[in-house]
């Protein structure tokens, strides 16, 4: 598939996407980031490392950005998104994986509990129980 065809896809995808899909796709992001600088450090690819680096940093931003301050949940996820980033922060500064080893597993578990609570959300509506309310 041709990068321009690849690129129109993913916007299409992001177009249609429901916000817990939207979700889901910002964590396969920073997981599949994070899993490639870690890669990269590890090979010792410094552009590389730093810019897989700097993209998982602006989904952990976008991810915090979006929170709704009126949830009590959303003040534990800022303070998590805050760690998250400080630890990718000093992975890219001293090109080290422990801090990526320290929130990688973190970061699969939150992935994990959003696809689990998309699929609640999806069965609710499907049965015509849900509140409307997205996740």
């Amino acid at each position: 598939m041709s990068y321009g065809a690849y690129a129109a896809y993913r916007n299409t995808a992001v177009q249609t996407a429901t916000p817990e899909g939207l979700l889901i796709m910002l964590y396969d992001g920073l997981v599949r980031f994070t899993r490639q600088a870690r890669a990269a450090i590890v090979e010792g690819d410094v552009p590389n490392a730093h810019t897989n680096l700097r993209k998982a940093q602006d989904i952990v931003v976008e991810l915090r950005n979006t929170l709704k301050m009126e949830y009590e949940i959303s003040h534990a996820l800022a303070a998590l998104y805050d760690w998250f980033y400080k630890r990718l922060l000093e992975a890219n500064v001293e090109k080290s994986v422990a801090p990526l080893d320290d929130i990688l597993p973190r970061i699969e578990e939150l992935r994990e509990a959003w696809v689990e609570a998309a699929r609640i959300v999806r069965s609710q509506s499907a049965q015509g129980t849900g509140t409307g309310q997205g996740v």
